[in-house]
């Protein structure tokens, strides 16, 4: 067995335990892809990022939900670039990252935000049935056919393709009751890691927009802050041509319905990039089973 540093560290928060967070491992150097799923299991975020070098990047990182690998996650990515900022392994400039989806550019500013230029992005509109919709999201589909004709479904992807559902009001954004099983069905037939429905209805006077993500085919039922699906969302918005000024940058706020609020700064001009700031939250060591090990990961 090998003892690892491990933190969870939340993304686009002001202060620990709200926003988003994520396993970080900042040396995963030598563990192998069922020790890394094994870590991500007991950890219980809704991802973690392993942290490995490589030779064509400044480094690499793989991304684990408690159920399985995935190519790319914005919030876990902002967490990692945090702590590596903070315990003092980067400096603050652009650095390339090596992910599944290919190499991105992070940008660290003085303040410590943290900004990721996303995947090329793809947006794609699609007939949807309402009813099922609405059905799946616990949604009156009224809530969404009202704002379909001027904001249409579309799967929206950055690195990661998501369902992107527009609804009228935040009162009925907030009082969804997903049938996790049919949210998981709707995303699957499109080929969409989850679903992220957004209302211009926002709580803050700065803020773009409020949204929720819903992905448990991915092992995730609810995300509280979700940096990848709002760069494809920003994507979404430039497509449908949503302001007749777009603005520099949009701030989307999401994680209040989990008492968890947090902030993704979104800037679409030219490339695709979502920023914010990370707190650390718990800083320790994990056991690590050998290769092949029947023992369970400790904490």
């Amino acid at each position: 067995m090998n003892t690892r540093r491990a933190l969870l560290v939340d993304a686009f928060a002001a202060e620990p335990l709200s926003g988003n967070a994520a396993g970080v491992v900042p040396d995963a150097s030598g563990l192998s892809k069922g020790q890394m799923q094994s870590i991500a299991r007991e950890l219980a975020v809704s991802e973690t990022a392993f942290v490995l070098s490589t030779e064509t990047s400044d480094r690499r990182l793989r991304y684990f939900t408690p159920r399985q690998e995935v190519d790319l996650c914005g919030h876990a990515t902002i967490a990692a670039h945090a702590h590596l900022r903070e315990d003092g392994v980067v400096d603050d400039g652009i650095h390339t990252l090596e992910t599944n989806v290919g190499e991105l550019d992070i940008e660290i500013e003085l303040d410590g935000t943290v900004w990721m230029t996303q995947d090329r992005p793809r947006v794609e509109r699609v007939e949807i049935d309402y009813e099922r919709l609405g059905s799946a999201l616990g949604i009156d589909p009224a809530a969404l056919r009202d704002v379909g004709a001027d904001a249409p479904v579309a799967v929206a992807s950055t690195g990661l393709p998501f369902l992107i559902v527009p609804v009228n009001f935040l009162q009925n954004l907030g009082s969804a009751d997903p049938d996790f099983g049919a949210v998981a069905a709707l995303a699957d037939e499109h080929d969409a890691a989850g679903i992220y429905a957004f209302t211009f209805d926002a709580l803050g006077a700065e803020s773009t927009l409020h949204a929720r993500a819903f992905a448990p085919g991915v092992g995730i039922d609810e995300d509280p802050v979700t940096g990848t699906a709002s760069g494809a969302c920003g994507a979404y918005l430039r497509e449908i041509g949503a302001f007749e000024e777009f603005p520099d940058e949009m701030r989307f706020e999401q994680g209040h319905f989990l008492d968890r609020p947090g902030e993704v700064r979104v800037r679409v001009a030219g490339e695709v990039r979502v920023g914010g700031r990370a707190v650390t939250a718990l800083d320790g060591d994990i056991v690590v089973p050998d290769v092949n090990a029947d023992e369970i990961v400790e904490a």
